[in-house]
C-alpha cells in the first residue's frame, strides 16, 4: 500500500510547501513495499506513551514485538526515532516532524477504510471495547445489554477503565471505540455528544445523627465525607462547585468507587455527594437516605467519545446510536 507519511509544517520551519516537496522527494526514494500500516500506528503509540512497554500494553502487543517494529521502522526512516532519556523514549527531531503528518494520513487512510464497510447487527460477531467511569458502567451496561440482546445477539462488548491522560491514542489506536466520560480538553481528532445531564445528590445513612429527610448547607458542611476518585489527590466536581461558593467541606475519605462508598455511609456517619440518577440506584439495597444538593450547582453532563477516523465507521455509528437511547436522560 503507498501510504504518504510525510509533508505538513511543524511550526518553526520552512513554508509547507518546500517542506512537502523535500519530504515526499525522500519518501519516493523508499521501497512503498517496505511502509506497514501496523508499523507506522506502533510509532504513534511509542510518540504517545513515551515508551515501548506502555506502547505495548495500549496494543495489546508484547513488548519484543513493539521493540521489532521499532527496529523495522528505524531502519525504513534511517534514523533512531527515539532515544531513551531515564524511563522515556525521547523522539529524534525527525520523528517530531513526522508525527502530525502521520496521524493525518493515519485517519485519512482510517477514514476512507471504515467508508466502505457495512455492518448489519441482526448478523454480526464483532468485539466493542468501551471506556466508562464507574458510575457510567453501573447505569449504562444493564439497558446496553438488553439492546443489544434483541438488535445484535452475537455482539460482545467489554468495559474498561479508560485512563484519562490517554484516551485520546487509544481512541486513536483503536483499543477502545468508545469513552464515557465527563467534558474532556481533547484535541479535534476526537470528536464528542452529551449524552447524559445529570445532578448531585446527598447520600446519608437511616438514623443519621444530624440528617432526617433533607440537608440545609451548614449541616452539608459540619459533616465528614467520602470523595469518590480515581486520583490520589485534589478536589472532585463537588469541591469545585464548593469552592465556587467559598465554602469547603472536610473529606474524611478517598475511595475508587460508588458501591464501597454506599456501603461506608450505611454503616458510619460520614456523607456521600454522587450524581443523583446513580444514588437513586446505588442506595436500594443499602436503605440509605437521597436528599437533594443544599446549594444550586452545574449539571454533572456525560459525553461520549470516538475517533474522527471512526466517525463514517458503521458499526461505531450504530454503537454509538444504541449508546445514545441507553443514556439520554
Amino acid at each position: 500500500m503507498m501510504v504518504r507519511v510525510l509533508g505538513g509544517q511543524p511550526k518553526g520551519t520552512a513554508p509547507r510547501e518546500a517542506n512537502e516537496c523535500l519530504e515526499w522527494t525522500w519518501i519516493q526514494r523508499m521501497h512503498i513495499s517496505r511502509v506497514d500500516l501496523n508499523l507506522l500506528v506502533v510509532l504513534d503509540t511509542i510518540y504517545t506513551e513515551g515508551g515501548i512497554t506502555k506502547a505495548a500494553e495500549k496494543l495489546h502487543l508484547t513488548q519484543p514485538a513493539i521493540s521489532h517494529a521499532l527496529a523495522r521502522l528505524r531502519d525504513l526512516f534511517n534514523d533512531p526515532l527515539f532515544e531513551r532519556q531515564g524511563h522515556r523514549m525521547v523522539p529524534t527531531p525527525l520523528t517530531k516532524r513526522l508525527i502530525d503528518p502521520l496521524r493525518g494520513s493515519l485517519q485519512s487512510i482510517g477514514s476512507l477504510l471504515n467508508d466502505t464497510q457495512s455492518f448489519e447487527p441482526a448478523i454480526a460477531r464483532k468485539r466493542f471495547v468501551i471506556g466508562l467511569r464507574d458510575f457510567m458502567e453501573s447505569t449504562v451496561m444493564s439497558p446496553l445489554m438488553r439492546a443489544l440482546a434483541m438488535e445484535a445477539p452475537e455482539v460482545e462488548v467489554s468495559s474498561v477503565r479508560a485512563n484519562r491522560r490517554s484516551l485520546e491514542s487509544e481512541l486513536a489506536a483503536g483499543t477502545l471505540d468508545l469513552a464515557v466520560d465527563v467534558l474532556l480538553p481533547l484535541s479535534d481528532a476526537v470528536k464528542f455528544k452529551r449524552i447524559s445531564v445529570d445532578g448531585m445528590a446527598v447520600v446519608a445513612r437511616k438514623g443519621h445523627p444530624a440528617i432526617d429527610g433533607s440537608v440545609d448547607l451548614d449541616t452539608y458542611l459540619a459533616q465528614r465525607h467520602i470523595l469518590v476518585t480515581s486520583r490520589r489527590q485534589g478536589p472532585g466536581f463537588e469541591d469545585i462547585e464548593l469552592r465556587r461558593m467559598g465554602v469547603q467541606r472536610q473529606v474524611a475519605l478517598r475511595c475508587q468507587f460508588y458501591f464501597a462508598a454506599c456501603r461506608t455511609v450505611s454503616e458510619t456517619d460520614l456523607v456521600l455527594t454522587m450524581p443523583e440518577s446513580y444514588a437513586h440506584m446505588a442506595n436500594r439495597q443499602f436503605g440509605n437516605q437521597v436528599l437533594a444538593f443544599p446549594a444550586p450547582h452545574s449539571s454533572m453532563d456525560a459525553y461520549m467519545y470516538w475517533h474522527a477516523s471512526t466517525d463514517n465507521d458503521a458499526a461505531n455509528r450504530w454503537l454509538r446510536n444504541v449508546l445514545m437511547r441507553c443514556c439520554v436522560r
